[in-house]
This record gives C-alpha cells, sequence and structure tokens, in this order.
C-alpha cells in the first residue's frame, strides 16, 4: 500500500532510538500516523514540529498497519511564530485540539483548508486571526457533527433580535423565546450573531464566544471520545488572550 499527500504536522513521539511517530492532518487521508526513520534525529528533529507543512509518502503492506513515512519539509509555521508567543499559542492550541478530535484516517478537506489558511493568518499576523480561530472552532465543531445553529430562533422561528445560545442542543433563541430560561443559556456574542467569515474585533465578545465553543468541545464532543479532558493547550490560548483583552483595555483607561 503506498499514497502520497500533503499534511500538517500534529504530533511528535520518540519511536526507539532515533526514529519518531508522527500524525499528520492531510486533505485527503485525514489525521494520519506513521512511523518516520530519523525522525528523532539532529537532521530531522528540527523539522518535524507542530505547524510543519509536508510533503509525505506513506507505505505499508497492509492498510490497516502503522505504516511509514518519507517525508519533505514545505514549511514551518512554528519558526515564523517564535517571536508572536499568541500566535504560536493558537498553533499549538490548533494541533491539539486536531489530534485529540480528529478520528484516524477520516478525510475532512474543508476543514483541512480551513486550518491551512489559519495557520497562514498566524504566520503573516494577521491582526484578525484571532476571530478566525474562532470561526475555526465552530467549523471543527461541525465537521464532527456537533455545529451550533444560529440561523433562527428554536422556539420563535424568527431570525431577527437572537441573543442567546441552547447549552443543550446549540440552536439560537432570541430574547422572547428565552423568556424566564434566560439565566440558563449560554449570551450569543456579536461576532457570532454576524455570523462566520463577517470581519469583528475582540471587543465584539471573541472570549464569550469561545466560551460557548469550549461549552460544545468540552460538554458534547469530549464525552462521544471517552470523556477525556480537553488538551491543555487550548485553555493556555484562552488565558493568553485574555490577557491580551486586559491590556488592551488598560491602555484605553
Amino acid at each position: 500500500m503506498e499514497w502520497r499527500d500533503q499534511g500538517i504536522l500534529l504530533v511528535r513521539r520518540k519511536h526507539g532510538e532515533t526514529s519518531a511517530i508522527i500524525e499528520v492532518f492531510t486533505a485527503g487521508h485525514g489525521r494520519h500516523a506513521g512511523v518516520v526513520r530519523g525522525g528523532a534525529g539532529r537532521r530531522m528533529g528540527p523539522v518535524l514540529q507542530p505547524g510543519a507543512k509536508l510533503d509525505i509518502t506513506w507505505r505499508a503492506r497492509l492498510e490497516d498497519h502503522l505504516g511509514s513515512f518519507t517525508v519533505e519539509p514545505l514549511g514551518g509555521n512554528a519558526a515564523l511564530m517564535l517571536a508572536d508567543p499568541p500566535a504560536l499559542s493558537a498553533l499549538n492550541a490548533i494541533c491539539a485540539l486536531l489530534a485529540f478530535a480528529l478520528p484516524e484516517r477520516e478525510p475532512h478537506p474543508a476543514l483541512h483548508e480551513a486550518t491551512s489558511s489559519l495557520l497562514g493568518s498566524l504566520a503573516q499576523q494577521d491582526p484578525g486571526w484571532p476571530l478566525a480561530y474562532l470561526h475555526w472552532e465552530m467549523l471543527l465543531l461541525a465537521e464532527l457533527g456537533f455545529g451550533l445553529d444560529l440561523s433562527s430562533c428554536a422556539v420563535t422561528g424568527r431570525c431577527e433580535g437572537l441573543a442567546y445560545v441552547s447549552p443543550k442542543t446549540g440552536r439560537a433563541v432570541t430574547r422572547e423565546g428565552a423568556g424566564e430560561w434566560a439565566s440558563r443559556l449560554l449570551p450569543l456574542p456579536p461576532c457570532l450573531r454576524e455570523g462566520v467569515g463577517e470581519t469583528g474585533a475582540p471587543d465584539g465578545g471573541l472570549l464569550e464566544g469561545l466560551a460557548i465553543t469550549g461549552h460544545f468541545l468540552a460538554h458534547h464532543l469530549a464525552p462521544s471520545l471517552g470523556d477525556r479532558p480537553l488538551p491543555g493547550a487550548r485553555q493556555r490560548l484562552i488565558d493568553t488572550l485574555a490577557r491580551l483583552q486586559r491590556g488592551a483595555a488598560e491602555k484605553t483607561i
């Protein structure tokens, strides 16, 4: 068995003295693992870092075997972000969540394209990457069957005046529809009310939006995977964004 594809490196684990087992996210083959001979050595070790773009060839005797990778580097996102700790934190969160959530060998081409685009924004220090990251988490949930429906109110059917999200169903709700249940719902921030793909600033409720996606990652997605805790890299990113937001607020005072 053999195939060739391009992928984003998610995880590297040492295997034996000099080899490594890596997991990559490819457009055509999803999250896929394999052994890289010499992957822990001096030449390949620095190349095989989370976020690295690789041209890979996978070979195995049988399809269900672990198999081995031959890799050629296409670029390293982490190296471009070393001078930007928040962006590096986002890269680590992206790779950790993909490794945590994606089923093995199941293609998700739309998510792969969005991930490549987001990593490009991080590497280019695009100031809009925090909002793009939030929308990426929304897409991750949707791709894995836990998407939010913010198109209309689950109670009244109205498309205007959406103010909350049901923590159980992921459906939007208006203030009128929420009624006495409002305190049990999640506030719907402007950056999500405006719709995925719209531009906006962090003060449009970025952290509130991440609290919503975090709820569905932790209480809907994670239980479906055996109730494992979310990767710590995601919380470290949230903490970083919160500090940035506090710092920006203090500068305006």
